[in-house]
C-alpha cells in the first residue's frame, strides 16, 4: 500500500536496521577474532604450566631438542603467550612458530639448561562469522524496530488521517459536521480552524441561498408590472417580443427559486420503481408531442424522493428531446448500480465547453437563448438532486452524433414486508 504511513514505518525500520547491522558487523570485526585468539592462547599458557609440571616429576621417554622449532615465528602471538605465563608465574622464552603451510603449530618450551622441548598443538580457530546467531539477532531487531517504527509513524500520521475523516466527513450540501476540539495542540488547532472555515462557508451558503431566493421572489413584481405595461404596447410585433423576454425572465425566476428549494430541501427518501417512473415521464412527454422513446426497461428500484427524480430525469429528457430532436431513454440494473441512459441525434456539445454543462446558465450555444425555451438551470437542478440522492449524472458526446446521458443511483432492494 502507496501509504504515508506505511512510507514512515519502513523509512525507520531501515534507518534503524541498517545502523544496528553495521554496528555489529564493526564489533565482530573488532572483538571477535582477538577474543577467540586469546582464549585459544590461553589454553596454550595451561598446557605449557602442566608440561613444566610434569617436567619437574621426571622427562624419561621424552626427547629434547637442541634448538626451538624451525620455521615462522608468530611474533605477536608468541608475545601474549609469554606475557599470560608472566601472570601464572612463569618466565619463559616461549616460542610459537609453523615450518610451513600445513604443518602443525610448535609451542618451543625452554627446560632449564637441558633443551627444548616441542609441544605441538592446535592454532587458535579461524574466525567464522556466527551467521546463525548474526541473522537471530538482526531478526529480533528488525521485530522490535518494526513495533517501534509502526507506533511512531501512526502518531506521525495521526493529524493527516484527522484531516482525511474530516474532508470524508462532508456532506452532499457541502457542510462539514463541527469536529471534536481536543488531542495534540495541532490536533486541536486544525480542527478549530476547519470548525471556523466550515461556519463561514454555511454563513456564506445560506446568505447566497437568501439571496438567490429574494431576487427570484422580488424579480416577480416588476415582471407583473411590465407584463401589465407590455399590454399597451400598441405595435403588435414589439409586444410579442416584449413578452416573449418577460416569459423568459419568469421562467429565470422560477428557476432560480426552484434551484434554492432544491438545494434546502432535506425530505426523507424512500424506495422508488425507477423503471415505472421513467415510463410515466416518457408517456407525459409523449402526450406533449415529444419525440421520446423509452427502450423495454428492467424493473429496478431505487432510494430517492419521487418527486424530486421525476423532476430531474423530465429535465434531462426534455433536454434531450428539444436539443437532441430525439430522446431513447432505457433502465438497467446490475444489482449495486441502477443506470437511465438517455441519448439523442443533436449536434452534441463542443469538447472543450462540454465540462462546464452542470454550471447554472450554462449555454453550448448562446442562440439558443431565443429559439428554445428554458433558463439555463435544467442540468443544474438535475445534478443537484442526483448527487443528493448518491448518484451522479455523466455526459458526452457520441461516436456517431448527439449526446449521451447517464443517470446512475445506487439499486436499493425493496422491502418484503412493506
Amino acid at each position: 500500500m502507496n501509504t504515508l504511513r506505511i512510507k514512515f514505518a519502513a523509512l525507520l525500520v531501515l534507518a534503524i536496521v541498517t545502523v544496528v547491522v553495521l554496528v555489529t558487523v564493526l564489533l565482530m570485526l573488532r572483538l571477535g577474532a582477538p577474543m577467540r585468539v586469546e582464549r585459544a592462547l590461553n589454553s596454550m599458557a595451561g598446557q605449557v604450566e602442566m608440561v613444566l609440571q610434569l617436567a619437574e616429576t621426571g622427562l624419561d621417554g621424552v626427547t629434547l631438542e637442541p634448538a626451538p622449532a624451525p620455521g615462522r615465528t608468530f611474533r605477536r602471538p608468541t608475545e601474549m603467550l609469554h606475557e599470560m605465563l608472566q601472570e601464572r608465574g612463569l618466565d619463559l622464552d616461549v616460542r610459537l612458530s609453523r615450518d610451513g603451510r600445513g604443518s602443525p603449530l610448535i609451542v618451543s618450551i625452554p627446560i632449564a639448561d637441558q633443551g627444548w622441548l616441542w609441544m605441538p598443538t592446535t592454532g587458535p580457530p579461524r574466525h567464522k562469522p556466527p551467521w546463525q546467531s548474526l541473522f537471530g539477532w538482526l531478526a529480533l531487531i528488525t521485530l522490535g524496530a518494526t513495533v517501534i517504527a509502526v507506533f511512531v509513524s501512526n502518531r506521525l500520521v495521526r493529524p493527516l488521517v484527522f484531516l482525511e475523516n474530516a474532508v470524508a466527513s462532508v456532506g452532499d450540501d457541502g457542510m462539514m459536521p463541527e469536529l471534536p476540539e481536543r488531542g495534540p495542540a495541532e490536533v486541536r488547532a486544525t480542527a478549530k480552524a476547519l470548525n471556523s472555515l466550515s461556519e463561514r462557508l454555511r454563513r456564506s451558503m445560506e446568505s447566497r441561498i437568501r439571496l438567490v431566493a429574494a431576487a427570484g421572489h422580488d424579480m416577480r413584481t416588476p415582471i407583473t408590472r411590465m407584463r401589465l405595461r407590455a399590454e399597451f404596447v400598441t405595435d403588435e410585433e414589439e409586444r410579442t417580443k416584449w413578452l416573449k423576454d418577460l416569459d423568459e425572465l419568469e421562467r429565470i425566476a422560477d428557476s432560480a427559486i426552484m434551484l434554492v428549494r432544491e438545494e434546502t430541501g432535506n425530505a426523507a427518501p424512500v424506495l422508488v420503481r425507477l423503471d415505472e417512473l421513467v415510463g410515466g415521464i416518457g408517456a407525459e412527454l409523449v402526450e406533449q408531442k415529444l419525440n421520446v422513446q423509452c427502450e423495454t426497461p428492467e424493473a429496478v428500484t431505487v432510494r430517492a424522493s419521487p418527486f424530486k427524480l421525476n423532476r430531474a430525469l423530465r429535465n434531462l429528457i426534455i433536454n434531450a428531446a428539444t436539443h437532441g430532436m430525439r430522446a431513447r431513454v432505457r433502465v438497467t440494473g446490475d444489482g449495486t448500480k441502477a443506470r437511465v441512459v438517455i441519448e439523442d441525434d443533436g449536434p452534441g456539445i463542443p469538447e472543450e465547453v462540454i465540462g462546464q454543462v452542470f454550471e447554472p446558465f450554462f449555454r453550448a450555444d448562446p442562440a439558443r437563448r431565443q429559439n428554445i425555451p428554458g433558463a439555463g438551470l435544467g442540468l443544474t437542478i438535475a445534478n443537484e438532486i442526483v448527487t443528493r440522492a448518491g448518484g451522479n449524472i455523466s455526459i458526452a458526446n457520441r461516436p456517431g452524433g448527439g449526446l449521451v446521458q447517464i443517470v446512475e443511483l445506487p439499486e436499493a432492494k425493496e422491502d418484503p414486508s412493506a
